[in-house]
């Protein structure tokens, strides 16, 4: 991935982590502070029930001690203490009592728990409710009542009538319905249910809210099955649809009776909706904002990335240039910031290494002329020396003894031309190497250039006056043409059978071997001699560098020369003791080749 495509991806990232992580921190902030004030509300709404309740609980006391004190009850107490009292008087009495009180529950009950009237119930004349006057308190509680259509829930109250020996008590209350529900205010977004635990389990029937019975309970039948069994506050998370905005967090309040018994559970409900559009609201804006954002980020990035990026890849392209060797290469400085910095050091970097390369090339020349003045000095003092000693013995003879100067001349002539041949030689050798042609390239196989270098060396690698080299040639089958000069590569391998063969003094093995990997044609040419130590391994391609006593020291380097000219390589692994083998390695060169050799190729 390149430097531009990192930073984009990088920037547009980082945007859109940025907006996640706020929108996530402000939905988690929002959903902590509508919890808190769903608690509060809900405890504000139970207190507001509660006030109520008790509100309602002393209207009911003040209304029963009314009736307790008025003339009805203090005649009902008189008639009781008469040897045989009348009830039938009063049995009509309770309800136009609860009438005028505005009471729903009425009854009149005597010291035995007999009921003497009864303002709900009329037919209960005569029955016994000892449940009733156990009650001891004078604040109002929360009652089951049986009607002749089913039970009822009421708030009660209960006051004593003393006259006499005799006891009455009045009991009285008033239901606990939708019409108490509906005094009720909770604030927006509540509301309050009202379930009355009249039977075992759970009945939908039993349910009701400020607009009467509940259609559709069942959602909110675990939440009172828990608190029937528990018989305290609970608080759930109720689902009435799939819609998670009507989700309703719903705290549900157990009611109890005089004997602690579960009568009804208030169920007080804080709509989830507000939070789940704000939610909803965040999330759309978050989504919208890491639109936007990323949008920017790639936009900005892009810009950025660019402007960053293209120093950068000019910086990388004058590189490659000065690695192709075109040191003259500059880049333009466009900033003055770090990349401008850079630009700049990059200029004087060229600019330096191009001073220190034409320094560098001078003293390589200067050294370069200066060595081969010295091995020109060296190869042609050796020879001048018996010149010298041969024209001064020439001279004495004639001098001294003139009887045997046809003698020593013939002797001396042979030396003089045996040196001047010899003077010949090196001089040849020195413009050979300084005149060496560029290669004419055409198709060549490789193996028939070194069975010809093979067939040219038998004679001489079997000579009586020298140990024995055999020649072994390991030619890999079907290798493909390659494009050279076959006349270089035949001198070029002589020079390599020359060299092996002043390494086997003592005879040995030579060994061509053959081989093609792609389009390259690899040539080892392996010797068992003497051997070279990494010393002279590193220094064996340097020209006029040799280890034998009378060598020039250019061989190897004119191998080294045609190699190159061919874009190849040459390199040598060797031991001290265990033999060399060089190592050549050919390119195909076809696009070397003249158009009518590549169209035949081709065909």
């Amino acid at each position: 991935m390149s430097l531009r495509r990192k930073l984009l991806f990088t920037l547009a990232l980082t945007a859109f982590l940025s907006v996640a992580a706020v929108a996530w921190i402000i939905s988690a902030l929002v959903r902590r502070s509508f919890e808190h004030n769903n608690e509060e509300r809900t405890v504000a709404l139970v207190e507001q029930f509660r006030r109520d309740f008790a509100r309602q609980g002393e209207d009911v006391a003040r209304r029963i001690g009314t009736i307790a004190s008025g003339d009805a009850s203090t005649r009902m107490a008189l008639s009781l203490s008469h040897a045989s009292p009348d009830y039938g008087a009063f049995l009509n009495e309770a309800r136009a009592i609860a009438e005028n009180q505005q009471l729903d529950f009425l009854e009149f009950v005597d010291g035995q728990g007999t009921i003497l009237s009864s303002a709900q119930w009329p037919a209960k004349f005569g029955y016994k409710d000892t449940q009733a006057i156990r009650a001891t308190s004078k604040d109002a509680f929360l009652k089951r009542e049986e009607l002749p259509d089913g039970a009822a829930l009421g708030v009660f109250a209960i006051r004593q009538v003393n006259v006499g020996d005799r006891l009455l008590f009045v009991l009285g209350g008033r239901r606990l319905d939708r019409d108490f529900l509906l005094r009720l205010e909770p604030p927006p977004g509540m509301r309050t249910m009202l379930y009355q635990n009249l039977e075992s389990g759970f009945s939908p029937t039993l349910l009701i809210n400020s607009s009467g019975l509940m259609q559709h309970a069942d959602p909110v039948a675990p939440l009172i099955r828990q608190v029937q069994q528990r018989t305290r506050e609970i608080t759930a998370l109720v689902h009435w649809s799939s819609n998670t905005a009507d989700d309703e967090s719903v705290d549900a309040i157990p009611l109890t009776g005089l004997d602690h018994e579960l009568l009804g559970i208030l169920l007080v409900g804080d709509s989830r909706r507000p939070y789940v559009e704000s939610r909803r609201q965040i999330r759309t804006a978050a989504l919208l904002g890491s639109a936007v954002g990323v949008a920017l980020a790639i936009l900005l990035s892009g810009w950025a990335a660019t402007r960053v990026t293209r120093p950068v890849e000019q910086l990388a392209q004058a590189a490659r240039q000065v690695a192709k060797g075109d040191w003259n290469t500059q880049v333009t400085v466009t900033s003055a910031d770090e990349l401008g910095d850079l630009a700049e050091s990059f200029n004087r970097m060229t600019t330096e290494l191009l001073q220190q390369k034409e320094q560098l090339v001078q003293s390589e020349r200067v050294a370069a002329w200066r060595e081969l003045a010295r091995r020109l000095a060296h190869e042609l003092k050796n020879p001048l020396f018996p010149l010298q000693l041969t024209v001064e013995n020439l001279l004495r003879a004639r001098q001294q003894s003139p009887e045997q100067f046809e003698e020593i001349f013939r002797e001396s002539s042979s030396t003089l031309l045996a040196e001047i041949a010899n003077l010949k030689t090196i001089i040849s050798r020195f413009s050979e190497f300084s005149r060496m042609p560029q290669p004419q390239f055409q198709r060549v196989q490789l193996n028939e250039v070194l069975e010809s270098v093979s067939r040219l060396f038998q004679a001489q690698l079997r000579t009586p006056d020298r140990a024995a080299i055999e020649c072994r040639l390991e030619l890999a089958e079907g290798m493909p043409p390659i494009a050279a000069d076959p006349e270089l590569l035949h001198r070029a391998f002589s020079n390599l059978v020359l060299n092996a063969m002043d390494a086997m003094p003592q005879g040995g093995t030579l060994t061509f071997r053959t081989r093609h990997e792609g389009e390259w044609a690899v040539l080892e040419v392996a010797d068992t001699g003497t051997g070279l130590t990494p010393e002279e391994c590193e220094r064996l391609f340097t020209p006029y560098y040799t280890n034998k006593a009378h060598g020039t020291g250019l061989g190897l380097a004119i191998v080294q020369s045609i190699i190159s000219d061919h874009g190849g390589r040459i390199s040598v692994r060797s031991e001290a003791g265990s033999g060399a083998t060089f190592v050549i390695e050919l390119p195909g060169n076809t696009d070397k080749l003249p158009a009518d050799q590549v169209a035949a190729a081709t065909s």
